[in-house]
């Protein structure tokens, strides 16, 4: 009977023993399933917060960030990475490519950067797209800098040559056939968005801003790129709003509303060698209250360089200092040599239907190399007040015998001076 009771007793033993391994097996084969499924896209869709990013501002998402963007990198048809609405801390990250199939990154959350400018180890970037084709950017979102006045102090070159390069908001290196749409840089503490190497890239309805008095904080800047477009978009900053660099071709920026900031340039030109400039279009575009409209800018004893078909037209002035410039002595350091003319070759460039107000006398400044003259440029339809006391607007040509089109206020500069 007790053998009985014992072969009893060790067979129910044993089926219990299976029964706990079973289930722990079970358990665990569901937690790898529910794993799996949270690591899964939903129709291409990467939602950060499945792969470990929480809201709240407290904790860096950057992991988050690049797990989801290898999954969606790695898929063979399009696919998108989101990061849903709420606060979030990110820490400086690059998403490169190649990928397998178009990618968008949709941002509809508060992305804030570390505040501490040593955070970012001297790497002059806090968000990168690198190397992309077929990339679209977009969201209600914001990418927030997080500069201030003591990460801008640190930044301002033009006083101090041991300024720091500090991080730029949003880079996009040799992005192609892309789209960047609705999104928002605010107190970026150097470039909010800095191009280099893009082609065939648009931009449109993006607002940036940045106190007036935050040193080298442009907007957009573009080098080395091609077939850029930038449309109906709001930028307020310390520097240029929009700056065009060496390489910048085929640009085309219509409806943007700047200010403050420096204005819309190209240039500085002639530092480096073989970047040539062509086929800049700005139209139908409000500058107000800046220290310069449109301008063009070229170091005084520079390299050699070509700047040309460039055309500005339908522009709206608003209190702006300078409002038409072309500046072939451009120094902002003082410390040039002016008795060496600029090397850049400035030609075919239009300045055409430019009304409002000037806040200083000279509202027309045309000032060229003595190198190499300026040729083919044309004024058309200039009608700019100034809203000062010293007297009526003017303006001032030298090294340039500019075609006179239109009505013209001031009165056109005539031959060179």
């Amino acid at each position: 009977m007790s053998n009985n009771t014992s072969r009893k007793e060790r067979k129910q033993k044993a089926e219990r023993k299976i029964a706990v391994e079973l289930n722990v097996l079970a358990l665990s084969l569901l937690f790898v399933l529910a794993s799996n499924a949270k690591a899964q896209p939903n129709n291409g869709v990467f939602d950060v917060m499945n792969f470990g990013a929480k809201a709240g501002g407290k904790t860096d998402i950057s992991q988050a960030l690049m797990a989801a963007w290898r999954e969606a990198c790695a898929l063979v048809s399009p696919s998108k990475v989101v990061i849903p609405e709420g606060e979030y801390m990110l820490s400086q990250v690059t998403l490169a490519g190649p990928c397998k199939a178009p990618v968008e990154v949709q941002v509809r959350g508060n992305l804030k950067a570390p505040a501490d400018p040593s955070k970012f180890n001297n790497v002059p970037s806090w968000v990168t797209f690198q190397r992309i084709d077929h990339f679209t950017l977009s969201g209600a979102g914001t990418f927030d800098g997080q500069g201030g006045y003591a990460a801008w102090a640190q930044n301002d070159c033009k006083q101090s040559k041991k300024c720091n390069k500090l991080p730029i908001n949003i880079r996009f290196n040799f992005v192609t056939n892309g789209l960047v749409r609705d999104i928002t840089s605010v107190d970026s503490k150097q470039f909010h968005i800095n191009l280099l190497g893009c082609k065939n890239l648009t931009f449109a309805n993006i607002t940036i801003n940045a106190p007036d008095q935050s040193p080298n904080t442009d907007g957009i800047h573009i080098g080395r790129s091609s077939g850029i477009n930038i449309t109906d978009s709001r930028i307020s900053t310390g520097d240029d709003c929009i700056s065009l660099g060496g390489g910048s071709q085929n640009i085309a920026i219509t409806r943007v509303t700047c200010g403050p900031g420096h204005g819309i340039s190209v240039g500085s030109l002639g530092k480096y060698k073989d970047e040539p400039v062509f086929g800049i279009n700005v139209v139908n575009c409000a500058l107000i209250n800046t220290s310069n409209g449109v301008r063009v800018k070229t170091w005084p004893a520079s390299l050699e360089g070509i700047a040309s078909d460039m055309h500005f037209e339908d522009i709206v002035m608003v209190n702006v200092s300078n409002p038409v410039l072309i500046d072939q002595e451009y120094c902002p350091s003082n410390k040039c040599n002016l008795k060496a003319p600029s090397r850049v070759k400035i030609s075919n460039v239009s300045f055409k239907n430019i009304r409002g107000t000037s806040a200083t006398q000279v509202a027309v400044k045309l000032a060229c190399s003595s190198g190499i003259p300026c040729e083919n440029v044309e004024i058309g339809d200039i009608n700019l007040s100034y809203i000062g006391t010293e007297g009526p607007a003017t303006s001032q040509c030298s090294n340039v015998k500019p075609t006179i089109a239109g009505r013209q206020t001031p009165l056109a500069c005539g031959l060179i001076v």
